[in-house]
């Protein structure tokens, strides 16, 4: 007896599928937020809807590990609703969320707090735990309680959360290792920061270079080597944010080729903007760690080709205008939006032969569904994982504005940047987000926490022996009891 046939929710007809090795012409089917099938027209079902997407590409949503949206505490900057709209018109359908909020997420009781903040987004989500000195007895909790990652960072950005000393890190190391949960890294040594900066001030150098002079490559080196060495001593998953040194690479490379459990990520402005920049756009351009040397974005460019470097995400950090165009450089505040301009402008480059739709597909997706635990629910396009589509066309040119961006954020570098190659729909577990290039308001509430989906692989644990837990539940050792 044969079964009858399903009616899918909404069929994407015409279009040519696009995964991190290959690109194929195929309809999809979607049902019930999942991916029903991907064939041939004859082979789809009756649907509810049917969408031409002729000449379009089908990219899996992008999944972006490092956004800040503000929220508890700092919403005139930016908040859940306007972030993940920002993500929706972007083409990106997850999004982590960083600690650094205020109050910042460093017990269940503020990660309950963001995840009520959370409810309004158009996309689905993760959210950091914060390792810090002060919260070592919280981080159980924390990951009891439903966090997806953790943020330490080792050097100072906004917020100004002090960053832990190396042996608070290695406790928190070895309390998260069993998790398997990854810990994401700001890899700058603060101290070196914190010394340099305060010379420079002295010295009168406000100027926007002095801010690369504050935080020489060194700082991205050493902290990257420091925690690869107490990950591979513990075990713990790190993940190395936002690269922006060739001399952070050695490292990382060499971390990888150890067997340590590091990925690393990269953004685009420290691909496509270098220190002749700064000159045009002052404080803008300020973000922590700086954009450096153009040899810089050069060598992050291969590493990135060549996988040294596993992924593209943003580092959204809106500010007010005012925040951030400042004469004093010291004054003005570090980052800007990158949620909605991060597809577009990689795009860009991808309609420029820099790199091809498929290794796009591989940084902006797959790696990251990979590396936190998503695979294969996320990250790709294939029967049974959430419908998480960018419809991309790749004729389509627009000029990046910030006033028309729908980040609180009104100020980006990119300002002006024609680009080619812009999702025009977006669609979260087989929902429109974002349609004909218009945000669908009604979606907001839609984005759900990937807490439910999110399997990390069982974790290597290495001397688990010596970690300070086990030693203080060891028996002391007595004079009496002490040999001859």
């Amino acid at each position: 007896m044969s079964e009858t046939p399903f009616i899918a929710d909404l069929v994407l007809t015409g279009g040519t599928v696009v995964s991190g090795k290959t690109r194929y012409r195929a309809d999809v089917a979607i049902k019930d937020g999942l991916i029903a099938l991907v064939g041939s027209p004859a082979a789809m079902p009756a649907a509810r809807e049917t969408v031409d997407v002729t000449g379009q590409f089908l990219l899996p949503g992008a999944i972006d590990v490092h956004v800040h949206f503000r929220e508890p505490g700092y919403t005139h900057k930016e908040d859940w609703r306007t972030g993940s709209a920002a993500a929706a018109m972007g083409g990106t359908t997850t999004v982590f969320e960083m600690p650094n909020t205020n109050p910042p997420t460093r017990s269940v009781k503020e990660l309950r707090q963001k995840q009520e903040a959370a409810a309004k987004a158009h996309v689905d989500y993760g959210i950091y735990g914060l390792l810090a000195e002060d919260n070592i007895d919280e981080l159980q909790g924390l990951i009891d309680g439903g966090v997806n990652a953790f943020k330490c960072f080792m050097g100072n950005t906004f917020g100004n959360l002090p960053s832990p000393s190396t042996g608070a890190m290695l406790e928190g190391f070895e309390i998260i290792a069993p998790s398997g949960l990854r810990i994401s890294l700001h890899a700058e040594t603060a101290s070196i920061m914190a010394w340099r900066q305060k010379r420079l001030m002295e010295a009168g150098r406000n100027d926007p270079l002095a801010h690369i002079a504050a935080r020489p490559a060194i700082v991205a080196a050493e902290a990257v080597s420091r925690a690869a060495e107490l990950a591979e001593w513990t075990g713990a998953r790190i993940h190395i944010l936002h690269i922006s040194s060739a001399a952070e690479l050695r490292p990382l490379a060499a971390a990888k080729a150890r067997g340590v459990e590091i990925t690393g990520e990269t953004c685009p402005c420290y691909l496509l903007l270098d220190s002749r920049d700064y000159a045009r756009l002052g404080s803008i351009i300020r973000v922590n760690p700086p954009v450096r040397e153009a040899s810089d974005s050069e060598a992050i460019w291969a590493a990135l080709q060549s996988g040294v470097i596993d992924m593209i995400a943003t580092d959204h950090a809106p500010h007010t205008v005012e925040e951030k165009t400042r004469d004093v450089i010291w004054q003005a505040d570090c980052g800007f939006p990158g949620v909605e301009t991060q597809m577009p402008l990689m795009l860009n480059e991808v309609s420029k032969g820099r790199m091809t739709l498929e290794h796009y597909v591989a940084i902006s997706a797959e790696n990251p569904a990979k590396s936190f635990g998503l695979w294969p629910h996320k990250g790709r396009i294939e029967t049974g994982a959430h419908a998480d589509i960018a419809v991309v066309d790749m004729n389509r040119t627009e000029t990046i504005r910030a006033e028309a961006l729908h980040s609180r954020g009104k100020i980006t570098p990119f300002e002006g940047v024609s680009v080619t190659g812009v999702p025009i729909h977006t669609l979260v577990r087989g929902r429109f987000v974002q349609r004909d290039r218009k945000l669908v308001p009604e979606t907001s509430g839609w984005g759900r926490q990937v807490t439910s989906i999110q399997a990390m692989p069982k974790p290597t644990i290495r001397n688990a022996d010596q970690t300070l837990a086990a030693s203080l539940q060891a028996p002391a050792i007595t004079a009496e009891g002490a040999g001859p």
